[in-house]
């Protein structure tokens, strides 16, 4: 099988985040709008290629004020940083279903490599004849590695926002038909 180009399916996919507040409960959100090019052959999951542009205003946790201090300069200072890029680099192979996608991930002015633990969750034709194929990734990041380091002391000590942020990507792409990658 050769390299095909796919669409992810905006409607059944999501990149959704958590994070610790006051150390004791978590703050849920995700991004809204984003882009996508994915590069798959089917037989070599090694040689998926993906490229992620999250509209950094688009963060959504469901309290308008929060979003917005979100978006200020406080954390991803959404004036002069629009988008979140991630760009993958390579494919480690762990299972057959399992692998780690490594890439770049641009917040803010700071590029640093990640890696997702990712899974595929297999393929299958839709009832419109469309091939399918679904995806879930997770990373744990530290968000003062990208100078997202606002944060508040609490009287009883701890901090207001928690360091570590939770990432889960849930992928469904769809086979872009005779579009094959040279």
């Amino acid at each position: 099988m050769t390299e095909q180009n796919w669409t992810i399916d905006y409607t059944h996919s999501s990149v959704n985040f958590f994070v610790r507040h006051m150390m004791f409960s978590k703050v849920r959100g995700q991004f809204t709008k984003w882009s996508s090019t994915v590069k798959l052959d089917e037989a070599d999951l090694t040689k998926l290629s993906v490229e992620v542009v999250l509209d950094a205003a688009s963060i959504d946790t469901g309290v308008a004020d929060r979003d917005n201090h979100l978006r200020s300069p406080d954390f991803f200072d959404v004036e002069r940083f629009p988008e979140i890029r991630f760009v993958s680099r390579r494919v480690e192979q762990n299972d057959e279903t399992h692998f780690k996608l490594i890439g770049d991930l641009t917040i803010k002015d700071v590029t640093r490599e990640v890696v997702l633990e990712a899974e595929d969750e297999g393929r299958g034709k839709d009832p419109w004849g469309n091939q399918r194929a679904g995806f879930n990734l997770r990373a744990t990041l530290n968000r003062k590695d990208f100078g997202l380091a606002w944060n508040q002391v609490l009287e009883a000590g701890g901090v207001l926002v928690g360091e570590a942020v939770e990432l889960t990507i849930e992928l469904q792409l769809v086979q872009n038909a005779n579009q094959q990658v040279a």
